[in-house]
């Protein structure tokens, strides 16, 4: 699992080759720390196949609002710098993450 930020973001997810599974959370979100072990679970599961970080958008509230991130927790999945899908927080569960992530694998 890859821990992003600010500063790691564009090099490590949209500059890089191949697809990228983002989760946004942030500080004190319930619901992103109910759901984050089942993401990790996925991480190590499909780990092979697709790249898995996590941005803490309470550190990065520019980069987050930038991409349009308006509630959390949020996943995208981005292939070679570009969005290919999103799920928002209405859509944040562990049917929805595993379907998601069956389609980009």
């Amino acid at each position: 699992m890859l821990y992003l930020d600010k500063e790691n973001f564009q090099a490590e997810i949209m500059d890089v080759s191949g697809k990228s599974f983002v989760m946004f959370s942030g500080d004190g979100c319930v619901p992103c720390e109910a759901i984050k072990p089942f993401v990790m679970q996925c991480a190590e599961k499909y780990g092979d196949k697709l790249r898995f970080a996590i941005l803490n958008t309470t550190k990065a509230k520019r980069l987050s609002m930038s991409l349009k991130v308006m509630g959390l927790p949020a996943a995208v999945v981005y292939e070679n710098g570009e969005e290919l899908e999103r799920l928002g927080k209405e859509g944040m569960n562990e049917t929805s993450i595993e379907e998601m992530i069956g389609r980009h694998i």
